[in-house]
Parts: structure tokens; C-alpha cells; sequence
């Protein structure tokens, strides 16, 4: 049996992250991760020269937190900065029309009508809301106007978070912007552009991949993040014990027990429940509230010579009145040109979200078909792809709808009565690989804080032993 300080179950990129930044503390930590490789859904796929990513395709940074993660992590040398270009495209009347970045371009932008300029401009104007669980669709359109939500943040949500504008909390989805108005009562149109088509809370954000793709990140984490991985071990049972948790699990044909001191369940919220149900069920119930879409990620290659667009941009988002089906599309090989082989030009198509979740289960060929429409039509592209490959998510992404940011209060009310159980995932605090990072280090601060708290209550509490004591697994938590 294993005697550790933390034991994270669950080696996507939430459970990698906080596992190295509780070793980097000293910790013995290990990752439980039941599939042959680590993180989750980031891999990169290789495949006729061209290098595939199944989900997440670049990091998008500007928090410092996330900077020093990299440098401890050694994974400084292996960033690959995104070609210099800024150019964002949206879907307008079926055209590509570029997304204004600042005043003066939103001012001249024919994206928006004069009275749709009007009515961002009047934005100050509009008083505070009052319902703290309105949907992004009610909160864009009181602060800045019915077409502002159409034209640009519906696509947005849409597109990279595969959510319902109109079911979306405003304040779990973009809990930046609700801030600025809580605190300011306005948004101030330019820290809006700054902060969602930007991303950030200042000037530019670090837009990077790294050598061989996004796979990197995690393999590096794995191997030299400081704590123990074992693959293919499957955890069947937790349950507290004096001074910590009890983890069971098999690998192959042997099963592993383990103590920890503390137990990080970093896998999705359906797994966690199955694991605490018998320990409380009123968090089982609550993490089974939490709702996913489905996403099909379609990669498609092409000869440069096919296409009469520039592709001088990232990519382009769909609004959901147009008349293409899919989400929208990165332009992966204008981003990282090395992504495709000379000559080549590699897309990334997205169908599926909570916009049009059956189209997530279109076969290979309507999948085809829906995305050469729409790259037929915006892009002039007339042949038939050089190279296909798609990617199938049952569960990409958790859909932060209805009164959200309650359903996780509710979570970590319940978390309070099983100390020491922690839950890190894409659920809490973002979807994105920033996101990620940046939640594993306040969780890793909080365990630590917590170990502190306990040193000082009763030395002996940290000292190993703790194992002893052990209380049923089937107790339950009240």
C-alpha cells in the first residue's frame, strides 16, 4: 500500500497541473489515470505530415501564475509562438467579415449597423441588473444591444465554449465581465474587446503551442513534473479514513490501494459522483446535474493553391442564423504553419456544441459534406480535401447553463463535510488549458493552506500512520 501526500485521480491537464504544483512543493504525489495515456482529451495526432489536435489546439495566456507554471514545469523551451497575426472573422451574411479589436474599428466596422454603434456607445448609460443568474444572452443585450449579441458574442460562445447563449450564466461563462459591471457599473467598451475577443485583462495575451503539438504539454508534465503516474489504474473506491482518504483501484489484473493524505478527483463530474455516492449522496446528485455537449472536431488538408482567400487570420466563427451548420473554423496551419506540410493548408472544423448536438452524430461523410458547404462558400475552395480525419467528443465540453455558479456553491457546501476531498476539473473555473493551469495553482494554495492549518492543530496529524482507523466504504457522509 501506498502512503502518499496527495493523490490526484485523473491524468488529464486539471489533474497533471495540480499534481506538479503540489511536488513543486515538496509533496509526495501520485496521478491515478485509468486510460494507456495522459491528458484526457489533448493529443495530437499525426497523420499524412500534418499534426492533428483533438481538442485543445493552442494555449492563450496572460496571467503570470501560468508563466511560472511553464518555467518550473521545464516546458519554457518547448513554447512555439502563434504566427503574427491578429485577424478574427466572423460569418456575416454569408461573407467573412473581420471582428473589430478597438473603438475606432468598431465605430467604422460595416459588421454593425449605425443604430447597433449607437447602442454599444450608450452602454455607461444602462443601470446595474439585478438577477445574478441571468443567461450571457439577457446580459450582452441589456448592456450593449441585441445586434452586438448576434453579430459577435453568440458566435463566440458558441463556437470555442459549444454553449447556449440563451442558457449560459453570465457569470459562471464570463465571470470577468459581470465583475466589471458589479464594480463599475459599466463595462467600458474597451476593456469588453480586450477581454473577449482578446482574452485578456491588458495588452496582448502569449498565443502559444509547443514542439510536436499540444500532446507536449502533457508528456512533459508526466515525465518530469515531479510526481508518479500510473497508467491503466482505474479507481473503484474512495473513503476517508483518520488523517486522510482511501483510494482502490486495479491495474490489470492487480489491484493498488493507496493513503493520501489528500484526494484529488480530477475526472469528469458523472465519475465523481459514482466515486462519492456512497459517501454523500446529495454531491453525487449535484455533480450529476452537470450537463456536457458533444463536439466533432473535422480536420481537413488542402493544397494552397486551391484557395483564393489570404488566410491572413486565425480562423472564423459561425453565428447561429447562418445557413452553415458547423461552429466555426480555425485556420490551424496559418497559426502554426508547421502544423502542415509545405504547401498544405490545415482547417479544424467544429460541429456539434449545445447549439445543433446532432450534429455530433452525423457519419463521416454529412460531416464532410457540412463543412465543404460552408469552406466552399466563404473560402472559394473547389476541390474535395488532400486529407480528412475527424474527431469524435460524446462529452467535449461542460455547459455552464441555468443558475451555474449556485450548483457549484452548492458542490463545495458539500465538499466542506468530507475534508480533505478535493475536486479539480474543467467543470470549475473554465474550460480552457489557461484556465486549467491557473485553477490548479489557487487548489494546490488551498491544500497546502489547509495542511498548515492542521500542523499547527496537531503536529502528529502529518505524520504517516494515518491509514489506521479505516472506515467503511460504505459509510455515508452526512
Amino acid at each position: 500500500m501506498s502512503e502518499l501526500d496527495a493523490l490526484v485521480v485523473g491524468g488529464g491537464i486539471s489533474g497533471l497541473a495540480i499534481a506538479h504544483c503540489l511536488a513543486r512543493s515538496g509533496l509526495t504525489v501520485e496521478v491515478w489515470e485509468g486510460n494507456e495515456h495522459v491528458g484526457g482529451k489533448i493529443q495530437t495526432i499525426a497523420k499524412d505530415g500534418y499534426r492533428l489536435e483533438s481538442a485543445a489546439s493552442m494555449v492563450v495566456n496572460f496571467h503570470s501564475e501560468v508563466d511560472q507554471f511553464l518555467r518550473t514545469a521545464g516546458l519554457e523551451a518547448s513554447k512555439r509562438a502563434r504566427a503574427p497575426m491578429a485577424t478574427r472573422y466572423v460569418v456575416d451574411a454569408d461573407r467573412l467579415a473581420e471582428v473589430p479589436t478597438g473603438l475606432g474599428e468598431m465605430l467604422r466596422t460595416p459588421l454593425l449597423s449605425t443604430s447597433g454603434k449607437l447602442r454599444l456607445l450608450a452602454e455607461p448609460l444602462v443601470p446595474r441588473g439585478r438577477n445574478p443568474h441571468e443567461s450571457v444572452a439577457e446580459f450582452v443585450t441589456r448592456r450593449l444591444g441585441k445586434e452586438f449579441l448576434e453579430k459577435v458574442f453568440e458566435p463566440y460562445v458558441a463556437g470555442p465554449l459549444a454553449s447556449d447563449v440563451d442558457r449560459a450564466e453570465a457569470l459562471a461563462t464570463m465571470p470577468k465581465l459581470t465583475a466589471l459591471e458589479k464594480r463599475y457599473g459599466s463595462l467600458a467598451l474597451g476593456a469588453l474587446l480586450r477581454k473577449v475577443w482578446r482574452r485578456g485583462s491588458g495588452g496582448r495575451p502569449d498565443v502559444f503551442s509547443f514542439a510536436g503539438g499540444m500532446t507536449t504539454l502533457v508528456e512533459i508534465l508526466a515525465r518530469q513534473g515531479g510526481f508518479r503516474v500510473r497508467n491503466q489504474l482505474r479507481v473503484s473506491e474512495v473513503w476517508p479514513v483518520s488523517g486522510g482518504w482511501m483510494a482502490r483501484g486495479v491495474m490489470g489484473d492487480t489491484p493498488r490501494t493507496a493513503f493520501s493524505k489528500h484526494l484529488v478527483l480530477s475526472i469528469p463530474p458523472d465519475a465523481a459522483a459514482e466515486l462519492v455516492g456512497g459517501l454523500d449522496a446529495e454531491l453525487a446528485r449535484l455533480l450529476r446535474l452537470i450537463e456536457f455537449a458533444p463536439v466533432n472536431v473535422v480536420h481537413t488538408g488542402f493544397n494552397r493553391s486551391r484557395i483564393r482567400h489570404p488566410l491572413n487570420g486565425s480562423g472564423f466563427l459561425v453565428p447561429r442564423h447562418s445557413r452553415f451548420a458547423p461552429n466555426g473554423c480555425l485556420w490551424i496551419s496559418s497559426l502554426f504553419p508547421e502544423h502542415a506540410p509545405e504547401g498544405q493548408v490545415l482547417f479544424s472544423s467544429y460541429l456539434g456544441g449545445a447549439r445543433n448536438p446532432a450534429a455530433a452524430g452525423w457519419d463521416a461523410t454529412r460531416s464532410l459534406d457540412a463543412v465543404m458547404h460552408m469552406l466552399r462558400a466563404l473560402l472559394g475552395i473547389k476541390v474535395e480535401p488532400d486529407m480528412l480525419h475527424i474527431k469524435s467528443h460524446a462529452r467535449a465540453l461542460p455547459l455552464y447553463h441555468g443558475a451555474y455558479s449556485q450548483l457549484l456553491t452548492a458542490i463545495d457546501r458539500r465538499l466542506k463535510v468530507l475534508p480533505g476531498l478535493y475536486l479539480e476539473a474543467n467543470y470549475k473555473g473554465g474550460v480552457s488549458v489557461r484556465d486549467r493551469i491557473r485553477c490548479a495553482d489557487l487548489a494546490a494554495t488551498r491544500i497546502l493552506r489547509h495542511r498548515e492549518r492542521l500542523s499547527r492543530k496537531s503536529p502528529s496529524s502529518q505524520l504517516s500512520g494515518g491509514a489506521q482507523n479505516i472506515v467503511p466504504a460504505s459509510a455515508t457522509v452526512r
